[in-house]
């Protein structure tokens, strides 16, 4: 974690700070002790000069902005993870890992890259430690990212479309027993509010492409696309139970869109009927209005003495 330090940015007056260095008068006596509380009185105009300070007797200092931090930031050091992490390879504690994005929905291409999702579970000392561990683990070099299980559980009940995804995509690479008995309980995690979440979410970026499309007179083709898939695979999902992945039935319409071989009239007509076939499969569901709290929070439990026996037998 990199410390919160904006060196760039002129602090104002009124802000809270500690020392980091003693001030000494001409006389040799101490005015300010290293570690001191003061208060901004004067900021300047740029990062060269410096600022006025004044402490809680009244004394007031001089200070360049590497002599001093802001309070909130200072005592937050303390807790930062990077020395803790340093320690672990949090990636050898994924437990799951799958292919999701455009190979997984057959739309690939030549330049498409290879999105690699999951779930890492860590280990339990670190994790209950007073540092914690991080949500997820991002390496955007090989397109990886991987949630704490958690995390994952929380975005899955929450019906987050790419969290759904990954329990339903066709190419998984690595999944341990644990993870393999999450996928048995998938169907846990599908319930209406897929018609809220993925209803809401294509709307706010349609909103967003028109306005492109006024403003810069072309929109983003492959996201028009993938709005277009979302509410299918939606209509999927509340219809039939399962979370669609691969698209072959929808494939070439779905092309043309990214292509930009059907112009914005169609695509804005094709959404506009998908809105209203969403609509009614949501009015005909037999999903339950929410996802299966009570067997998520049993898996994540089960999940987290699992590791915790490990590290016993380990020990």
């Amino acid at each position: 974690m990199k410390q919160i330090t904006n060196y760039n940015l002129i602090l104002p007056v009124g802000t809270q700070v500690v020392t980091r260095v003693e001030v000494k008068t001409s006389n040799c006596e101490v005015s300010c002790l290293r570690g001191a509380v003061g208060e901004i009185v004067r900021s300047p105009t740029d990062n060269s000069h410096t600022y006025q300070i004044q402490l809680p007797t009244g004394v007031q200092v001089n200070l360049r902005r590497h002599e001093f931090s802001i309070r909130k930031h200072y005592q937050r050091e303390g807790l930062e993870q990077s020395h803790l992490l340093a320690d672990y390879n949090l990636y050898d504690s994924v437990i799951y890992r799958c292919v999701v994005g455009s190979r997984a929905y057959g739309l690939e291409n030549e330049d498409s890259d290879v999105d690699r999702r999951g779930i890492y579970l860590p280990p339990a000392d670190l994790h209950w430690s007073l540092y914690g561990v991080p949500e997820q683990l991002e390496n955007n070099a090989t397109q990886e990212c991987y949630w704490e299980l958690q995390k994952f559980i929380v975005l899955a009940l929450k019906a987050n479309p790419n969290v759904l995804e990954c329990l339903y995509t066709p190419l998984v690479e690595t999944a341990t027993p644990l993870a393999k008995e999450l996928l048995e309980l998938r169907h846990i995690f599908l319930s209406q509010l897929v018609y809220q979440t993925y209803n809401s979410y294509v709307l706010s970026q349609f909103k967003k492409m028109e306005q492109d499309l006024r403003n810069q007179g072309e929109v983003r083709s492959k996201h028009a696309m993938h709005l277009i898939r979302l509410l299918l695979s939606g209509i999927t999902i509340l219809e039939a139970g399962f979370v669609p992945v691969r698209v072959e039935e929808y494939r070439t319409k779905l092309l043309a869109i990214r292509n930009q071989g059907m112009s914005w009239e169609e695509v804005n007509e094709w959404r506009l009927s998908l809105h209203q076939k969403f609509d009614s499969a949501f009015a005909n569901t037999s999903l339950p209005e929410r996802p299966n709290y009570e067997k998520a929070n049993a898996f994540l439990l089960r999940a987290r003495r699992f590791m915790v026996s490990n590290e016993m037998k380990d020990g």
